[in-house]
């Protein structure tokens, strides 16, 4: 029988031990939510209301937007909770679930950076032929084929290799080489 013991939840570092400087970092990561949350409605409204900015460049940014908004709320409102109620928890469920929406959420938004780059490049090097080049077909394929590609490249990591990377698992041996490291 070895000796194994598992942990139900995480104690994640704290940025501050008194409790002035935890609220301080509560109201720092609320204005940044906030200015984020407000920056990208307001990107979101401007390409959503004039019918000038539907153009396969803006609709580039609208998905970089979307995927912007999905990476800050996937990390900062835990980080907030946490700083506002002077908790430092997080379940394996919650650490799992961060992981695995950020990784898709960042990785999505590198593809459609890259999508964002061959746009501009067509219509700097090849100004007449950016029509053909990126249609309205090609422009909604384009970042499908991103959020398609990422879904299948997630798919093909379980669930639980995210939970194995949030699960630690302390073992006898494992506790005795900790306890023998030298300091």
């Amino acid at each position: 029988m070895s000796n194994s013991s598992s942990i139900t939840e995480f104690l994640l570092l704290a940025f501050a031990d008194t409790r002035e400087l935890q609220l301080l970092h509560f109201a720092l990561f609320l204005a940044i939510y906030l200015a984020a949350l407000l920056g990208n409605g307001l990107i979101l409204t401007a390409i959503a209301c004039d019918h000038r900015l539907h153009s396969p460049m803006y609709f580039f940014l609208l998905n970089l937007t979307l995927l912007d908004l999905g990476c800050i709320s996937t990390t900062l409102p835990k980080a907030m909770a946490n700083s506002l109620w002077d908790t430092r928890a997080i379940s394996y469920a919650g650490c799992a679930a961060q992981l695995f929406l950020f990784v898709f959420l960042i990785s999505a938004e590198f593809y459609v950076l890259t999508i964002m780059s061959y746009d501009r490049y067509v219509a700097i090097c090849k100004p007449l032929h950016y029509g053909t080049l990126l249609g309205s077909r090609a422009c909604a394929q384009m970042p499908a084929a991103a959020w398609s590609t990422e879904i299948s490249v997630l798919n093909t990591m379980s669930y639980d290799q995210y939970v194995a990377i949030c699960k630690p698992q302390a073992s006898s041996f494992s506790i005795s080489v900790v306890q023998k490291a030298p300091l």
